[in-house]
């Protein structure tokens, strides 16, 4: 019969290719036979009904997608296109898609039928009722096909192959041969070829030279050779000169577009096995690593040697979880993740832990001690901000069960510990390093602070926030730490200081001050007093309780004084001793306990 539809691109730079045929009159109650129902079985595809195991048999046959409709349920013009917002498709699958303008469709004049080269849809869909139906068969770019059908969560064995790339020139091909299928099993009579867009184009011929195929192969391949191998691909060859081709690749192979690509093909046929073995010869510079680095290896031994385990993680995590874990800052989602639950990449490591030590705990392991050494992701002013960053997490008990000692949970300052070990590798001065009592939104906030170096911030360290237990299905609140490694890799020049001959001597000052004061205030206020006498000073105890006035504590302080060129005397302690008392009652308000 002579009935066409009309077919218009619109995305042309979507669908380089399309062609239709109408086919009317076929037999409704027309059976797939057993042949092609097997034969489809074997591929992994279950019979349907003849029309759509027609198509999938072309599919699997040549590798062309195709998609077939009811005719008569198709309204006008059909349109390769771009979805428009708001618009929706009611799929075959039994899903009602969502579409947006990055989804290009196959429409009528009443809106899409089908989400192209993904899946068709519900309403015009064939069925034991078709007796007319419309074929399609299309070129659609990869660029487009790609992610098509992970947006909408589906995976067809058209989405397959339009995303990897499908034949230019098969579209007709395709349409003739399920023509002659259908009327076949089915009967009826077949319309005219519609054919819209650019047909098959010649490939672009691509130069190949045969210094570089030897130079690349590192094998002298004669002319013939490669020739020879070539033709077998079926490509054609043009002599530009010497050693030189113009190589034409058939329509199928739409992945040959450099010189490269040509010597892979080479190779591949006359035998990787045929590659002359040499040693190569490289030349590996020494690492630069100063005094004023400490390798980062230094930092992992430390941890292990504490009993830490090293976790390696993706840095793509669960988009909820994470903002459960900083919900003010904004994540950064990507366009095609590889699952839902790995839709962001992470602001923090904390997000990429915590999923491993829940991993643990379901596997009864109730001690766990992670570290991890990567990269965390912030956005920056126009650009992605990527921090080097040593984080890690403790819960259970402080060591392993033994017959020795008490079971005892690890605490906050069991990891303050582990972490100062860390900053100890760098050699810095005592009081280079503040831990200040602050607020993080995934830290329980009477347990958490900010770790400073001079004035700057450089991590974190703190217990997991009560309401975050539920979130993540954990049944301890671990303590967890973050520090920028640029912070943990910066070392101080170590300088030699000869150790005093003569003996120490030690006064301790047990100090009432304020609930709010600091041990490091205390401290640094000792250190600045001048005292060239004092050699160190230390905190021993802390008190709260009975004899101390409200919103007090008393702290208690080692002085180590001592001299490298004579022993000292107990006036001259004395003396000192009362100069830092005197300077902490002035500048602090701390008195002496009686």
């Amino acid at each position: 019969h002579d009935e066409a539809r009309e077919v218009h691109i619109e995305a042309t730079e979507a669908c380089s290719h399309y062609v239709g045929r109408v086919i009317r009159g076929i037999n409704p109650q027309a059976a797939t036979p057993v042949w092609m129902s097997e034969r489809l079985r074997r591929s992994g595809i279950r019979s349907i009904h003849p029309v759509v195991d027609v198509t999938n048999y072309v599919l699997m046959e040549l590798g062309q997608p195709m998609h077939a409709f009811d005719a008569g349920r198709l309204a006008g013009v059909v349109h390769v296109r771009f979805a428009q917002v708001g618009e929706k498709l009611s799929a075959l699958t039994g899903e009602k898609l969502e579409l947006s303008p990055a989804d290009l469709v196959i429409a009528d004049d009443n809106g899409p039928v089908a989400l192209a080269g993904v899946v068709g849809g519900e309403p015009t869909a064939v069925d034991a009722s078709s007796e007319d139906i419309f074929l399609e068969s299309a070129c659609f770019t990869q660029k487009v096909m790609a992610g098509a059908a992970r947006r909408h969560k589906l995976h067809t064995d058209s989405s397959h192959r339009f995303e990897r790339g499908v034949d230019p020139a098969l579209q007709t091909l395709a349409i003739e041969r399920a023509t002659q299928l259908i009327i076949e099993l089915c009967g009826g009579e077949a319309g005219p070829v519609v054919e819209t867009g650019v047909g098959h184009k010649q490939a672009v011929a691509v130069k190949l030279r045969l210094s570089r195929v030897r130079r690349l192969l590192g094998i002298d391949l004669e002319e013939a050779q490669i020739e020879q191998a070539l033709t077998a691909l079926n490509m054609q060859l043009e002599s530009t000169g010497a050693g030189e081709w113009q190589v034409r690749p058939p329509s199928y192979r739409y992945d040959i577009r450099i010189e490269a690509d040509l010597i892979e093909e080479i190779i591949r046929i006359i035998g990787y096995q045929n590659l002359p073995v040499r040693p190569q010869q490289a030349v590996l510079p020494a690492a630069e690593l100063t005094e004023t680095k400490v390798a980062v290896g230094r930092l992992r031994e430390a941890l292990i040697q504490r009993d830490y385990h090293e976790a390696v993680t993706y840095c793509f995590v669960d988009p909820e979880q994470q903002a459960k874990l900083l919900p003010d800052e904004e994540g950064i989602n990507l366009d095609n993740p590889i699952a839902r639950q790995l839709g962001q990449m992470r602001t923090t490591l904390w997000s990429s832990l915590l999923p491993v030590l829940v991993h643990n705990q379901q596997r009864q392991q109730s001690r766990v001690r992670l570290f991890e050494i990567g990269l965390r992701f912030q956005r920056g002013e126009g650009d992605i901000i990527q921090t080097p960053t040593l984080a890690g997490l403790v819960t259970g008990a402080r060591q392993e069960q033994q017959w020795d000692a008490k079971d005892a949970t690890a605490d906050f300052y069991d990891v303050k510990a582990d972490v100062e070990t860390l900053l100890a590798l760098g050699g810095l001065p005592e009081l280079a390093i503040q831990f200040k009592a602050e607020q993080h939104p995934a830290l329980h906030p009477g347990q958490s602070a900010r770790i400073y170096r001079g004035d700057a911030p450089i991590g974190w360290l703190g217990v997991l926030h009560p309401r975050l237990l539920s979130a993540f299905d954990l049944n301890t609140s671990p303590v967890l730490f973050e520090l920028d490694l640029h912070a943990l890799t910066a070392a101080s020049v170590p300088s030699f200081v000869a150790a005093s001959e003569f003996p120490a001597m030690r006064r301790d000052l047990a100090l009432v001050v304020e609930e709010g004061i600091t041990a490091h205030e205390l401290m640094a206020c000792i250190r600045a007093g001048g005292e060239a006498l004092l050699a160190d000073v230390q905190v021993f105890d802390v008190y709260r309780g009975e004899g101390l006035p409200s919103g007090c504590k008393s702290v208690a302080l080692g002085l180590n004084f001592q001299d490298k060129s004579r022993t000292l005397t107990e006036d001259e302690v004395e003396v000192a001793v009362q100069r830092l008392a005197a300077k902490l009652d002035k500048e602090l308000n701390a008195t002496i306990r009686g």
